[in-house]
């Protein structure tokens, strides 16, 4: 049975989304604020999710939670963890309060980012069963279930994964999560960024349990060392078979297992030390690009993660149409990430903008679920 509260939760939810349909009042959706760095502008009243929190259910037989969207991620991850489980792809908390992360579950649902792990499990998206939605017309609608085999039709609970709540108010979701690898392993070798991509590359046509992947120039004082970090994850017998053969393919060392994850979970959050601005007129770019793409010509500093597939520089906003033409041909795309320092308009063009019909496909969904534009506008994009 669900709780008085909780329905009388969503009963005002639905009601302050119906109220703003009417007047054509502008609501920005919210649950723990921590990716308001993320995307364009803010707009709107604050609707506030994070008291529509808990759990609805989970089935650790079944690999399945259902939770509202104001759950802190924090606290599902710690239930998880309890039964030997987890998110596979690590959404990252970008935490903003020094003891306890508010990132909530709504909040990763709508940003649709993944951590270290994504290019080895997948995404978000491919983890999503089911959700719950007020649309534009204030109605609750509900999507897909609580397995993979049961959507007929329009798979429109995965559609909403990185839509920034544009298109409505996530109020449910349903996951599938996955055991806790039984071994795990990092191992770093002194390699230039080219060396790494291609031993990537060639562990990667190899049966080997690769789980995550990180480049970078580790400045320490008195000298500058290119690294490559390698996370393995699957059964005992396969991680250590692993260890051994890429430990002599590329003659690196093994890392200290809890030193190893806590540097992964900065890498996750981005608070290695890269991801600190050291330059007032930079700002932090996602590129996304094929994995085989090589050594990008570019002058800026790189971290590079998901076996080459992401490439983190600072670099200039004005250096915008440049980047986007070098992501454009190695087989993706450029974002900026992270320039809420910059007190410009500009800082404020995120997304690389769309060809026309996947815009128009855009559009139409947006007019379909929110014919009134209340949701968010403006942050995914300035026209809507």
């Amino acid at each position: 049975m669900v709780p008085d509260t909780d329905i009388d939760v969503l009963t005002s939810m639905i009601a302050r989304v119906r109220s703003a349909a009417v007047t054509g009042t502008p609501l920005r959706l919210r649950g723990g604020g921590s990716k308001d760095f993320y995307g364009q502008a803010l707009n709107g009243d604050i609707l506030d999710m994070s008291a529509y929190a808990g759990v609805i259910s989970y089935e650790p037989s079944e690999l399945v939670v259902t939770v509202r969207a104001g759950t802190r991620l924090a606290e599902l991850e710690t239930l998880l963890a309890a039964h030997g489980q987890c998110l596979p792809f690590e959404p990252p908390h970008f935490q903003l309060n020094a003891t306890r992360s508010e990132a909530t579950v709504g909040g990763m649902v709508a940003a649709g980012l993944s951590g270290p792990a994504r290019a080895s499990v997948g995404g978000v998206r491919d983890f999503m069963l089911g959700a719950r939605l007020i649309n534009g017309r204030a109605e609750l609608l509900t999507f897909g279930g609580q397995v993979m085999k049961n959507v007929a039709g329009y798979d429109i609970s995965r559609l909403l994964v990185g839509t920034m709540g544009t298109l409505g108010v996530i109020t449910e979701v349903s996951l599938k999560v996955l055991p806790v690898a039984p071994a795990e392993a990092t191992l770093m070798f002194e390699l230039s960024q080219r060396q790494a991509l291609e031993q990537l590359h060639r562990w990667g046509a190899q049966p080997l349990p690769l789980n995550a992947s990180c480049w970078v120039r580790d400045d320490i004082p008195g000298r500058s060392r290119e690294m490559l970090f390698v996370r393995l994850r699957g059964a005992v017998a396969a991680v250590a078979s692993a260890c051994s053969r890429m430990l002599a393919d590329a003659g690196g060392t093994r890392m200290d297992t809890p030193q190893a994850g806590a540097d992964w979970q900065a890498c996750r959050d981005q608070r290695l030390p890269f991801f600190v601005r050291s330059d007032a007129d930079s700002v932090l770019w996602r590129l996304s690009v094929a994995q085989t793409a090589p050594v990008l010509d570019l002058p800026w500093p790189q971290l590079v993660e998901w076996h080459g597939g992401l490439r983190w520089l600072w670099a200039p906003l004005e250096t915008a149409a440049h980047l986007r033409d070098v992501a454009a041909s190695a087989g993706g795309h450029a974002t900026v990430f992270s320039a809420d320092k910059l007190d410009t308009q500009m800082a404020r063009v995120t997304f690389d903008s769309l060809k026309p019909p996947l815009d128009a496909i855009h559009r139409r969904l947006k007019a379909e679920f929110d014919p009134a534009g209340i949701f968010n506008p403006g942050r995914m994009s300035a026209g809507w």
